[in-house]
C-alpha cells in the first residue's frame, strides 16, 4: 500500500481543502456514534455515513479501495480494524471501533482525503473497556501533539508508545498496522508507527499531513485476518480499540483536520501551544 516516492507536502490552500474533507469525516463519525445502540446493525452505521457523504457532496475513501465493499469499517470487540459492515446486530456491552474516510474535490478536480476513527460503547462500558479506550485515545493525542515542524517522524510513535506503556495494564500495541501519510491518496508515505524511539525518520515539515492511528489490545497484540480477507482480529480473543485523526504539520503547530475545533481544546488541556489548531 505504500510507495517509495517523496513525501507529499501540501500548500496552505490544499490543507484547507483537506480540512473540508476532515470536517465531513468528523460529522459522519459524530452522527454514527450518537446512533450506536443495542439492536442497530453495522450495515445501518454504514448507511449513516453514506447519508453524510451525500449531504456534503463528498465521496468515500474506503469503498472499492483494493476491493473493500463498504463506506466505513466497523470492528466489534475482538475485531481490531477493517471489520466489514453487514447484518451483525450490536448488543449491550459491545465495544465498537468505527473508521471512516471522505474525499472532497478542489476547484481543479483533485480529490483530497480525510481519515479518522473513534471507539464507542453499546450501552454501559465495562471498567476494563473504558480504560482501554481512554489509554488509546490519550496515546493518539500524545502522538498528534508530537507532530511538530522540525521534529522527526518517530517522535509521534514514541509519544504514542509512552502513554500506552505508562498505563498500569500491560496493553498490546499492534506493530503490523500503522498510520500513514494522506492527501491526494488515502495511503501515502510515510508509515507512522505507534512505537519509538524518538528522533528518527524524516523531518516533519510544514505541509505534511499524517493519519495517526494507535490500535491497542487488552491482551496480546498478535492478530489474524478472517476469511473475508479484511477483518483483523486478536488471536487470543481479547478486546481491541482504535482511535485515529488526520493531522497537518504547520509552522504554528499541529492542526487536527478531522477534529471540529482543530484540536484546540485537547491541546490546551495538554498544555500544548498550537495556534494552528484555532485557525478556523
Amino acid at each position: 500500500m505504500r510507495s517509495a516516492r517523496k513525501l507529499e507536502v501540501k500548500t496552505p490552500e490544499q490543507l484547507r481543502v483537506m480540512r473540508r474533507a476532515g470536517l465531513v469525516v468528523a460529522a459522519a463519525l459524530n452522527r454514527i456514534a450518537q446512533s450506536v445502540q443495542p439492536g442497530i446493525t453495522t450495515a445501518d452505521l454504514d448507511a449513516i455515513a453514506v447519508s453524510v457523504l451525500r449531504e456534503n457532496d463528498a465521496a468515500p475513501s474506503f469503498l472499492g479501495y483494493h476491493g473493500y465493499p463498504a463506506v466505513v469499517c466497523v470492528s466489534v470487540n475482538d475485531e481490531v480494524v477493517h471489520g466489514i459492515p453487514g447484518p451483525r446486530t450490536l448488543h449491550d456491552g459491545d465495544i465498537v471501533s468505527i473508521d471512516f474516510g471522505a474525499i472532497v474535490t478542489d476547484n481543479r478536480g483533485q480529490g483530497w482525503h480525510g481519515d479518522a476513527a473513534v471507539t464507542v460503547f453499546v450501552g454501559e462500558a465495562s471498567a476494563e473497556d473504558a480504560a482501554l479506550s481512554d489509554v488509546t485515545r490519550s496515546a493518539l493525542w500524545a502522538g498528534l501533539a508530537a507532530a511538530q515542524a522540525g521534529g522527526r517522524l518517530s517522535d509521534i510513535g514514541a509519544a504514542v508508545e509512552g502513554v500506552v506503556r505508562a498505563a498500569p495494564h500491560p496493553y498490546g500495541i499492534l506493530a503490523d498496522y500503522t498510520g500513514h501519510g494522506i492527501g491526494t491518496q488515502m495511503h501515502l508515505p510515510p508509515s507512522v508507527e505507534n512505537f519509538g524511539p524518538a528522533g528518527r525518520g524524516p523531518v516533519l515539515q510544514p505541509g505534511l499531513a499524517l493519519a495517526v492511528e494507535p490500535m491497542v489490545t487488552i491482551g496480546s497484540p498478535d492478530t489474524d485476518v478472517l476469511e473475508d480477507d479484511w477483518t483483523v482480529v486478536t488471536q487470543d480473543g481479547s478486546r481491541a480499540c482504535h482511535w485515529e485523526h488526520t493531522v497537518a504539520v504547520t509552522s504554528e503547530g499541529p492542526w487536527v483536520l478531522t477534529e471540529p475545533d482543530g484540536g484546540a481544546a485537547m491541546f490546551a488541556a495538554m498544555g500544548v501551544d498550537s495556534p494552528a489548531a484555532s485557525r478556523d
